[in-house]
């Protein structure tokens, strides 16, 4: 980690003041983590993320700040995990009835278009205008298209910078998991990781790490089995 600079905070005239316990110090006035507090705030995140792969939970991963927007998205398609890089839109847990909507309306575009169904069906000039309704679709939400239902935990990177999902992801009490540097609040995630949140190298680390314990727990997921009183109903 030291090597890869996730010591390096922000200037100290940034530092919110949750992030002092954090801290060994300053340098020139720019703040330098503990990266022992890092290590075991990283360890507590990983073990959480693993857990919730155990119980089959779903996790989503944030990330829209231009510098780690293709990051989240290369880990999170990686294992096989819903993501936001583009933008966070309002209301995507908030008013999730809406947002199933959206999806329902992205999946039937995708699939007429994988038939041939919008050439037979449509002029050239309705498939202009369905086409770009279909792009600003898969902009907004194309990273979520596979989710269901609600996640039941986030990871975001720089929760400040998505302080919008942070805000809807307590509206609805789902756990977050934060990469955060030290401009950020820590109370603003159930499990921050405090490091530096916009090198490249820094972020990997902690993506990595985070994603492959998610994906070591999904890959432990035994599903209940379904009872024999279910079985006896989907029989009759």
């Amino acid at each position: 980690m030291f090597a890869a600079g996730a010591h390096f905070g922000f200037k100290k005239s940034r530092r919110h003041p949750s992030m002092k316990p954090y801290l060994f110090g300053s340098k020139e006035g720019t703040d330098i983590f503990d990266l022992e507090h890092s290590v075991a705030l990283l360890e507590s995140a990983k073990e959480a993320l693993k857990t919730a792969g155990m119980e089959g939970k779903t996790v989503l991963f944030v990330g829209t700040k231009e510098e780690v927007s293709k990051q989240v998205r290369e880990q999170a398609e990686k294992i096989s995990t819903p993501y936001v890089t583009n933008r966070w839109v309002g209301g995507m847990l908030t008013n999730w009835s809406e947002v199933k909507k959206r999806l329902g309306r992205l999946s039937d575009l995708v699939s007429q278009g994988e038939s041939g169904e919008l050439e037979r069906k449509y002029t050239k000039k309705e498939r202009v205008v369905i086409t770009r309704e279909l792009n600003k679709l898969m902009h907004n939400f194309g990273g979520i298209r596979t989710l269901e239902r609600l996640p039941d935990m986030l990871v975001i990177i720089d929760p400040r910078h998505d302080k919008l999902a942070v805000a809807e992801a307590r509206e609805k009490n789902i756990p977050i998991v934060a990469v955060m540097s030290s401009d950020n609040d820590a109370k603003s995630a159930d499990y921050p990781v405090v490091q530096n949140d916009t090198l490249r190298a820094s972020v990997d680390i902690a993506l990595t790490e985070l994603a492959q314990a998610y994906a070591e727990g999904k890959a432990a997921f035994v599903p209940k089995p379904t009872s024999l009183n279910n079985r006896r109903r989907i029989t009759r």
